[in-house]
């Protein structure tokens, strides 16, 4: 038994070893053939052994068990995107805005390309992958560590000198020859291909099972490094050190000393950009230093101390052959050119964007034409213009549908308004899956287990037809259906029992009024203290309210008209949902923090950002972005904002911790 240990322990240390050489430095030393027979030879080590198991033993990256569902996990540090510029005036502002907050000229700059895939954040605890979570929201994301585990270029265990306890962020990918072999496999089968290596690759790294996942040739180069390790003291530095440790870093980028520099490495790589074996969209420019990044810090949304230059989308000519419809959740129809399949930028588009009747009636579209179509941001396909040289018949002119063209009602389209909608709201197909869709979502109700494809189940069996009913679902009516086993039932249940305990601004922004978005939910709720008082006011009275326009008033009301959605919102407060501002109704004013104005930096322990949100709104304060002299609280974390906190220090702002601002209200995490 204790030669089986010995043995296992050999082979793993020797293909951790392997791995490294193939996929992070390049340099194989045994082949293909080779390599496998000591896996298999591990593989069948292990099964004989199964109390000898470590999770992040080679044998791991062939994919696991299935998932039911992926767990929320929070980020040790917030995974910020970047604000993007599509021209080099707008790198040279940026320039002039890092120089003006940090005051001097000598600054150096990282640039390395910007890879077009899907982000990951890395956690390891002592030499070993402890976790690996999607962006998410940048607070929190998705726990895929299985599927990530079987990415050979990402490390289960370090070698050298790494700190005890980090994260790591990258960019998960599909390289080009991988994505076209997967293609050629699909179309062998007779099956629809994969749209572009970006969104299959986001698809992958999401898959429930992890053995399909393994099948998929994915790659990943990490290039953030956070860790707290002041010998480490620039991003150049610390992608050496990553390496040292095991990390396949970006293998293409310039420490440039200037601007110019900087536009030189954009310009090559814009020309270049067809010859990579991936696809990349643009490059990431970053100011190097890490004490220069720490006094830029960040905004709201974005670090000051990077931006991303986005590559200008590359424009093509191709037919168009029809023009489809979509209903979307508020009725909403969005017209869809389907064309002649072209490359765009390394994909085959068929489909584009028409956005409504007013561009398909300027552009005077027919079936037949050659139209010019790009990526928007290289992502979506947009119709941009018409060959006129290539025109189709005349009497082929597409014309904007009457009919709603899945329930057959006629279209209306309100003055002044571009869209036409389907005002059979509960009982058509799209518009229900589509309401309950948004209600369910993070920012609404956030009923984790609800995805498309469950809630379409649900409707094609006759067992929810709405919001509501929802709260009617039971352990019989689901556990027969398929994809739901007993686990999946009790955690939907469950989690559609906790949504009961969301505030009223979030119930009054998840039911999907129209153009009510989520500010201008939590604007309301914080004036009107109830669904039962929302419904008896005026539009004037309803534009009283901050943010709240002519638009939105009326489309309240024509919302409280409708006998349905008053029989809806009657059926949500029979079952417990927060159809009224509770602590709204407990106070005279609009909660114990009303008229505070809080900021938040940092990163918490007990509460993620949005939820400290939650609380200081529920409570009746208000949010800013940037300290100023009319801010009554600074909220810290850990790593705050130094330019934050230095404002506040001036302003003579108090500085308070979460366990204070609990103290404040009179809270307890639940």
């Amino acid at each position: 038994m204790s030669s089986d240990l010995e043995k296992i322990k050999k082979l793993r240390s020797e293909l951790h070893y392997h791995n490294h050489l193939y996929y992070s430095l390049n340099k194989p030393i045994i082949s293909d053939y080779e390599f496998d027979n000591k896996l298999n030879n591990l593989i069948r080590l292990e099964k004989k052994n199964p109390f000898f198991f470590d999770k992040n033993s080679p044998s791991q990256r062939v994919g696991g068990s299935i998932s039911d569902s992926f767990k929320t996990i929070k980020h040790k540090d917030p995974m910020y995107s970047l604000s993007n510029t599509y021209n080099k005036e707008e790198v040279y502002k940026w320039e002039e805005r890092v120089i003006k907050i940090l005051g001097e000229k000598k600054i150096n700059y990282f640039c390395e390309l910007k890879y077009d895939g899907a982000s990951i954040n890395l956690l390891y605890k002592n030499g070993e992958l402890e976790s690996a979570t999607t962006r998410g929201d940048g607070i929190q994301g998705d726990d895929v560590t299985n599927n990530i585990k079987t990415i050979s270029s990402i490390p289960l265990k370090l070698r050298g000198d790494y700190p005890d306890f980090f994260e790591i962020r990258g960019e998960i990918f599909l390289p080009l020859d991988g994505f076209k072999k997967m293609n050629a496999i699909k179309e062998s089968k007779g099956e629809s291909l994969y749209s572009n290596p970006r969104n299959t690759a986001a698809g992958s790294i999401k898959l429930k099972d992890s053995k399909v996942a393994a099948k998929r040739p994915l790659d990943c180069f990490l290039y953030s490094l956070s860790v707290n390790d002041i010998s480490i003291s620039s991003h150049d530095y610390s992608l050496k050190k990553a390496k040292s440790w095991g990390f396949k870093v970006p293998e293409i980028f310039s420490l440039c000393k200037s601007i110019e520099d900087v536009l030189s490495f954009i310009s090559h790589w814009e020309n270049k950009r067809t010859e990579l074996p991936y696809e990349i969209d643009g490059i990431v420019i970053k100011v190097n230093d890490f004490s220069q990044q720490s006094i830029l810090g960040f905004t709201s949304k974005f670090p000051r101390w990077a931006i991303a230059y986005k590559f200008q989308a590359e424009n093509v000519s191709t037919r168009l052959i029809d023009v489809k419809y979509q209903v979307g959740r508020t009725g909403a129809l969005t017209p869809v050119a389907i064309l002649d399949p072209v490359k765009i930028s390394g994909t085959i588009v068929k489909r584009a964007s028409l956005h409504n009747s007013d561009q398909i009636e300027n552009l005077g579209l027919r079936i037949g034409d050659h139209v010019y179509v790009e990526k928007g941001g290289e992502i979506i396909p947009k119709i941009v213009g018409i060959d006129n040289l290539s025109r189709g018949l005349s009497d082929n002119k597409v014309r904007f549908i009457k009919f709603c063209p899945k329930c057959g009602s006629v279209l209306s389209r309100n003055e002044g308004e571009a869209n036409y909608y389907c005002l059979n709201s509960n009982f058509c197909k799209p518009q229900i899956i589509g309401k309950i869709l948004h209600y369910v979502s993070r920012k609404a109700m956030d009923i984790e287990g609800l995805g498309s494809e469950t809630i379409d189940l649900l409707y094609k069996n006759f067992i929810v037809r709405n919001i509501s009913d929802l709260y009617s679902l039971n352990k019989n009516d689901l556990i027969q259906l398929e994809r739901f086993a007993e686990k999946s039932v009790n955690n939907l249940l469950k989690n559609i029992e906790k949504s009961k305990t969301k505030p009223f601004s979030k119930v009054l922004f998840g039911i999907g009024i129209r153009h009510v978005g989520e500010t201008v939910a939590k604007n309301i709720s914080n004036k009107i203290s109830s669904f039962e008082k929302l419904s008896s006011l005026t539009e004037d009275e309803i534009l009283k309210i901050d943010d709240v326009g002519i638009k939105i008033a009326k489309s309240i009301v024509d919302f409280f008209k409708n006998k349905d959605n008053l029989k809806l919102i009657e059926s949500l407060k029979i079952n417990g949902i927060q159809v009224e501002n509770k602590i709204f109704n407990n106070t005279n004013r609009g909660g114990v923090l009303d008229k505070m104005i809080f900021v938040i930096s940092g990163v918490f322990e007990k509460y993620s950002r949005q939820e400290l949100r939650d609380k200081i709104e529920q409570n009746g304060g208000n949010i800013s972005s940037s300290i100023s002299k009319k801010t009554s609280y600074l909220i810290t974390g850990s790593k705050p904002g130094p330019s934050k906190t230095i404002k506040a220090k001036n302003y003579e702002v108090k500085i308070i911790n979460e366990n204070e601002f609990e103290k404040m209200i009179n809270l307890t995490k639940s």
